[in-house]
């Protein structure tokens, strides 16, 4: 299993953010957790990342952070530097080596559509094309774990669309992916694996079966019931 997360419980305060939430995921596979505004979602990715340390229970990636690639709802991107620039940066602290750099960060900028806007500086983007170089960032270095966070925000359809065939591609190239999202609609598709989040807990979870429509009233009875 590339990615494992046993008995994870994490609180602020009264709010439980993560209640005794499991489950494995293996190479090719895609988790999608679907929850409302506040369910814990950013939290559990959070700690699947590393960057928060629950207060039980315990998360392992495979290969460690560095096989981790992260989109939050921060670009973590440089505004001054140009999109090539943030890239080599981030290829470079990810250990890319320096012979193959410049043709994995050309590669990744064809990936999301961004070559011809390369060197412009990311705060001239539009918040579509930063979230595209977001993206590009999380994948510079070829996870083997991709750990995303509601990651068509800012997309439009075109782009959302070329992004969910990159995800695809992602996945069946043996990575495996968590999606998180309050839309179901965005992530179904996409998914292998299922999970409903309600209130810090998963209060349902399994292999996806069934249409999109489906999916979404099950998802829809999950929240209203739990």
């Amino acid at each position: 299993m590339l990615l494992r997360a046993e008995g994870l419980r994490h609180t602020f305060g009264p709010i439980r953010a993560l209640d005794d939430i499991s489950f494995t995921l293996a190479a090719g596979r895609t988790l999608a957790v679907f929850g409302p505004n506040g369910a814990g979602k950013t939290t559990l990715l959070r700690v699947l990342a590393g960057l928060i340390r629950p207060q039980a229970g315990r998360a392992h990636v495979e290969g460690g952070p560095r096989a981790i690639g992260w989109i939050g709802h921060q670009s973590h991107l440089y505004g001054h530097l140009t999109v090539r620039e943030n890239l080599d940066f981030w290829a470079q602290l990810y250990d890319v080596a320096r012979a193959r750099r410049a043709a994995r960060v050309a590669d990744v900028l064809r990936a999301v559509g961004l070559d011809d806007r390369a060197d412009q500086p990311v705060h001239a983007l539009s918040r579509g094309l930063s979230q595209r170089a977001a993206i590009a960032r999380a994948i510079v270095h070829e996870p083997r774990v991709l750990l995303l966070d509601e990651p068509f925000t800012g997309l439009d359809l075109a782009a959302a669309t070329r992004f969910r065939e990159l995800l695809a591609e992602l996945a069946a190239a043996g990575r495996a992916v968590v999606l998180a999202t309050h839309n179901v609609e965005e992530g179904a598709e996409l998914a292998s694996d299922l999970a409903f989040q309600v209130r810090g807990r998963f209060v349902w979870s399994g292999q996806r079966s069934g249409t999109t429509a489906e999916i979404a009233a099950a998802y829809r009875r999950a929240v209203i019931g739990g």
